[in-house]
């Protein structure tokens, strides 16, 4: 693996950077954020500013509208956006879309492409993902799925409640996960208008960056017809893993940069702060923790680099995903963890952006797959002889 970045990523990198520090870190203290996340009103002036400067959704492929961005690409540029709070939605990189975009670039039909991928691409809609339910249906054991998909002429028929849906109020569509009759799982793509799905309410959380919040939805007797069916039939579990592993390594990507934020708002406070004679940075034990901090920045991005780097090899990455994801969410939930303490009173008010970090990345150890979840799977592929170190280069973990 080449480190080096390329001049055409260089001149993105910082296209981003600059993006973000003049159109969307001002935007921050904006009211029109709620508890449940940027209004569609805020949201819609963040993509209108991320369209003029030629940013928008850059992961997208460039036949939809896109920079097709390779992995590695997008390590580099969604991190710059995640610097930001507001960063993923002015990019349109947030999740689900972000998830939901290459899960349906993948596997959609063209007329699915047509009327739900484009408009989704060009930011004029959002859409969520339904697949958590609540007890005892499925949440990290996919394979307790209780939601139910019955065939009726030319229609399915689909009933079950999903929680923690992000995006859900607001979104124009779903991608819905139910189980089949034989047992197996199949995705199907519904409108959000049509008659059999209820919004029930959407749930307070620890974070407020996602547009619509994390919802609670119903589906009684929804209707759906065959061809909104989301690529085969009996496919839903395989699809979601072509989601999932990508998603998994851009959820690290953004919250990179967030952590990357909290470091430096730390390290200036560190280093103009006064106390007991000297600057905070002077003190040795503020000082680990500033090295502390880039040392779990770099480990983050390593992992992030050398496993989007297998992707781009078209490596399936499952083991390495969940290895990214437990090490990233940990390591960069430390440096939060340590801006707050560095920033004493000022990291627990709303003074500075970090308190509104660390409530937003708490869950990110919980979002796809906890870590306690990655390492149980990791464990039995080490023990099975599947695990990073017994695959040669080439090979299909």
């Amino acid at each position: 693996m080449d480190f080096s970045l390329s001049p055409a990523l260089q001149e993105l990198q910082l296209r981003v950077r600059r993006f973000i520090a003049d159109e969307v870190i001002p935007l921050e203290n904006d009211p029109r954020q709620t508890a449940h996340g940027p209004t569609e009103d805020l949201r819609n002036e963040l993509v209108a500013k991320a369209r003029a400067a030629g940013l928008l959704t850059p992961h997208a492929s460039r036949e939809m509208g896109g920079l097709g961005l390779s992995h590695v690409e997008k390590a580099v540029v969604f991190e710059e956006a995640g610097y930001s709070t507001l960063g993923p939605t002015a990019l349109n990189i947030h999740a689900p879309d972000e998830g939901n975009i290459h899960l349906m670039e993948a596997v959609a039909s063209d007329a699915q492409k047509d009327r739900w991928l484009r408009p989704l691409v060009q930011g004029k809609t959002r859409s969520c993902f339904a697949m958590t339910e609540p007890p005892p249906g499925a949440g990290a054991d996919p394979s307790m799925l209780a939601t139910t998909a019955v065939r009726d002429g030319d229609e399915y028929v689909i009933d079950g409640v999903k929680w923690f849906i992000t995006g859900a109020e607001g979104a124009s569509f779903a991608i819905i996960m139910a189980k089949m009759e034989d047992g197996s799982a199949t995705m199907f793509l519904s409108d959000m208008d049509r008659p059999g799905i209820e919004h029930v309410r959407t749930m307070n959380a620890l974070d407020s960056c996602f547009t619509g919040g994390h919802g609670v939805l119903r589906f009684n007797q929804l209707r759906v017809p065959a061809t909104d069916v989301l690529g085969e039939l009996g496919k839903g579990f395989r699809y979601a893993q072509v989601r999932l592993a990508p998603a998994r390594l851009t959820h690290c990507m953004r919250w990179l940069g967030q952590a990357r934020r909290a470091h430096d708002v730390a390290l200036a406070h560190a280093r103009s702060r006064q106390a007991f004679g000297r600057t905070l940075g002077e003190h040795e034990g503020v000082s680990f923790m500033l090295a502390d901090n880039e040392i779990d920045l770099q480990t983050a991005r390593l992992h992030i680099w050398h496993t989007a780097w297998l992707l781009d090899q078209g490596e399936r990455c499952n083991f390495e995903s969940s290895r990214a994801k437990v090490a990233c969410s940990e390591a960069e939930w430390r440096v939060v963890d340590r801006s707050v303490q560095i920033l004493g009173g000022q990291g627990v008010t709303h003074e500075t952006i970090v308190a509104r970090i660390f409530s937003d990345m708490r869950a990110f150890r919980v979002y796809d797959g906890p870590s306690e979840v990655h390492r149980f799977s990791m464990g039995k592929k080490i023990v099975a002889g599947r695990g990073d170190a017994s695959v040669k280069p080439g090979e299909q973990r």
